[in-house]
């Protein structure tokens, strides 16, 4: 059977969490050190270490088949080529960003100015569309020096939590978009290997279900227990199973991670006692 071809990240968060994700979903990966290419264990896959930067042009091109990469890359260097899931990892956003010291009323205030960054493509497109002119100067690396050095009124670089900016005295002023980790698909994979990328689709989802769902046991009197249900609607429906202590039941059911303390809160009022809360590493649906 041919084997379908994956690029990561060669270093990085990125890196680390993509080759996370990859074993949640049964893929185990031997890769010495220093290693650009490395095939999985039982399961049709190799596994390629690339720059990101360098990954669009891999998948163009049909040197490799798939891809975990940041969107902001593919939406910069990746035009024609499509993502199938969204990861859940690896979250930033592409920001513009000027020193504090400088008053700014809105994007019009870029018209004219002088603005660093790696993301040339994506911050061109942004500013047509709100008719501004500016000065593009491209920059790989410690974009955030640069006014500092005269170099630039702006920069436009990536941010995630906000504290590269603070450091070097500059602020957010606008944010051309959002991104998270993706899994890319090549325009020329062939039929084969789609129905292999079906396969770790599918894993995927079932991983990435589990990450965002909590698994909840609770005690509760049976004259409590419709309350309770109507709080708790599962994956179908809770179960319900009588405990030893005569009028109790016991109900178990799943729960969304990000509504977990308004459901708490909404199932003491209704009566449950010794609620349990577990992580999922799994969901099949």
């Amino acid at each position: 059977m041919s084997k379908l071809r994956i690029a990561v990240q060669k270093s990085g968060r990125l890196h680390d969490d993509s080759m996370q994700i990859l074993k949640d979903i049964g893929i185990a990966i031997d890769n010495g050190k220093d290693q650009l290419k490395a095939a999985a264990k039982d399961f049709p896959v190799e596994i390629f270490y690339l720059r990101n930067g360098d990954i669009p042009q891999y998948l163009k091109d049909g040197v490799v088949d798939a891809a975990i990469i940041g969107e902001n890359v593919l939406i910069e260097k990746g035009e024609a080529i499509t993502f199938v899931e969204k990861l859940g990892f690896s979250s930033c956003r592409v920001c513009i960003a000027v020193p504090k010291t400088v008053k700014y009323g809105g994007v019009q205030d870029l018209e004219g100015k002088r603005i660093a960054t790696s993301y040339p493509n994506t911050v061109q497109d942004y500013l047509q569309k709100q008719g501004v002119t500016a000065n593009l100067h491209i920059i790989n690396g410690s974009v955030e020096i640069a006014p500092n050095i005269g170099l630039a009124d702006a920069i436009c670089d990536i941010v995630s939590s906000g504290s590269t900016l603070f450091k070097n005295n500059l602020k957010e002023v606008e944010t051309i978009l959002k991104s998270e980790a993706v899994l890319a698909v090549s325009p020329v994979i062939t039929e084969a290997k789609q129905a292999i990328l079906d396969t770790i689709q599918f894993r995927i989802r079932s991983v990435l279900k589990g990450r965002q769902s909590r698994y909840i046991l609770l005690n509760a009197p049976n004259d409590k227990i419709e309350s309770i249900k109507a709080i708790l609607p599962g994956m179908r429906s809770p179960t319900v199973l009588p405990l030893a202590e005569e009028g109790w039941s016991s109900v178990h059911s799943v729960i969304s991670k990000n509504e977990f303390w308004a459901i708490i809160d909404q199932l003491k009022a209704a009566g449950a006692e010794g609620i349990l809360v577990c992580p999922i590493e799994k969901m099949v649906l």
